[in-house]
């Protein structure tokens, strides 16, 4: 297997793990009614970093992985006829952006907000819809094999 590969794969449990803690994080405090401390600025930026640097290890594999080279030599057309391949070559990358995208958005909307009941509600929706949303388009069955 492929050495950029395995570091996605498992990057990816560290970046979904930290995406969990925050995005509970925020709930739990939202909930609360905490005050926000140090800590809950930390756990959304490092879900932050991790997501970037997800988000970039990804990306230099999908130029180099079997699914892209499918998807130049059959075309669009095919690759989208055929689930797994559409799910690694299109679903997969652009949901992802899509993800880090909105986890972008959210940290930086989440550090204009004034109260700390608005900043966890900010990270638990921007974050939270993220987390669905990479959770929706994982091949899974890769995973486990």
């Amino acid at each position: 297997m492929n050495i950029v590969l395995q570091l996605h794969s498992y990057w990816a449990y560290l970046t979904l793990g930290i995406l969990l803690v925050a995005v509970i994080n925020a709930l739990l405090s939202f909930i609360s009614k905490n005050n926000y401390y140090t800590k809950d600025l930390r756990i959304p930026l490092f879900a932050l970093i991790f997501a970037h640097i997800q988000l970039l290890i990804g990306l230099s594999w999908y130029f180099m992985s079997p699914a892209y080279q499918s998807l130049k030599d059959l075309g669009m057309s095919a690759a989208m006829k055929d689930s797994h391949l559409r799910l690694l070559a299109v679903e997969h990358p652009l949901i992802m952006i899509a993800a880090v995208i909105l986890i972008t958005i959210g940290f930086s909307k989440h550090k204009k907000k004034e109260k700390a009941s608005a900043k966890f509600k900010t990270i638990a929706i921007y974050y939270g819809i993220a987390l669905l949303l990479m959770l929706s388009r994982l091949p899974w069955k890769q995973w486990f094999e």
